[in-house]
C-alpha cells in the first residue's frame, strides 16, 4: 500500500483516473513538495523533508475530482499510521528531545514528562511532520487502507 494525498475517498478513482491525467497539477500545487508521481503515474506523498499541511491547493487543482473538499466523506486525514520505536527514540532513553512534538500540526505526540513520547492515534491526521525531524529516525508509519464510499460519485 502507498500513502496518498489527502481528500481522496477511494484507491480505485487513484488507479483509474490519475493514470490519465497529463498536468499532475497536484505535484505543482503542493507548497511542501511531498506529492510524487510513481513510475505507474498515480500519486503518493513523501515525508522525508516535509508533511501535508492540509492547505486543500492538490484538492483545488486535481482536474480529475479524484481529490476533492466536495465529497462528503473526505477529511483531513492521510492513510497512513505512525508509531515511535521506543528502541530508537532519544527521548525514551533519558534523553531530552521535542523533535517530534514541535512540528506536529496536531499536537498528537505526547509526553510522559519529558520523556517517552507517544503518538495519540485519535489526534495523529498523518501529516507526516514529524518524519523527517526525529534526528535517529525514529518515527515510522504503516500505510492503511483508503476507506471506500460507494454510494459516492465523482
Amino acid at each position: 500500500m502507498v500513502v496518498r494525498p489527502p481528500y481522496g475517498f477511494n484507491e480505485s478513482f487513484f488507479q483509474s483516473e490519475c493514470i490519465t491525467c497529463e498536468s499532475k497539477a497536484c505535484v505543482t500545487s503542493c507548497d511542501e513538495q511531498i506529492i510524487f508521481i510513481e513510475e505507474d503515474g498515480i500519486p503518493r506523498l513523501d515525508f522525508s523533508k516535509s508533511g501535508c499541511t492540509f492547505c486543500e491547493d492538490c484538492a483545488s487543482a486535481c482536474e480529475a475530482n479524484v481529490l476533492s473538499l466536495e465529497h462528503t466523506h473526505t477529511s483531513e486525514q492521510i492513510n497512513a499510521v505512525f508509531r515511535i520505536s521506543t528502541e530508537g527514540c532519544v527521548a525514551h532513553h533519558g534523553v531530552i528531545c521535542f523533535s517530534c512534538k514541535e512540528p506536529c500540526i496536531d499536537d498528537a505526540i505526547l509526553f510522559n514528562g519529558l520523556f517517552n513520547p507517544v503518538i495519540d492515534t485519535d489526534k495523529c491526521t498523518g501529516c507526516g511532520f514529524c518524519l523527517g525531524r526525529c534526528p535517529t529516525q525514529a518515527i515510522s508509519f504503516d500505510a492503511i487502507a483508503m476507506a471506500t464510499y460507494p454510494n459516492e460519485t465523482e
